[in-house]
C-alpha cells in the first residue's frame, strides 16, 4: 500500500498541514532550510581545517632517515 517514498511524503505533508496549519508550513520550511545551510557551512569549515592540518603535517613531516650505524 505504501511502498514508495512518494506515498510517505504525501502523508507527511498532509499530517503537517493538519498539525501545524497551512500558515505555519512556510515558516517551518524556512527554518529547516536555514538549519541545513548552517550545517553545510559548518561541515565545509571543518573540512577546510582538516585539509589545512593535513597539509601542515605533510610539510612538517621528517624526511627519510638513514639507517643507524
Amino acid at each position: 500500500m505504501f511502498d514508495s517514498i512518494d506515498d510517505w511524503l504525501i502523508i507527511a505533508v498532509v499530517a503537517g498541514i493538519l498539525f501545524y496549519g497551512s500558515s505555519k508550513i512556510p515558516q517551518l520550511a524556512h527554518s529547516l532550510g536555514r538549519s541545513v545551510g548552517e550545517f553545510k557551512k559548518g561541515r565545509i569549515e571543518v573540512e577546510k581545517e582538516i585539509r589545512a592540518d593535513q597539509a601542515q603535517s605533510a610539510t612538517n613531516a621528517p624526511g627519510p632517515t638513514s639507517p643507524a650505524r
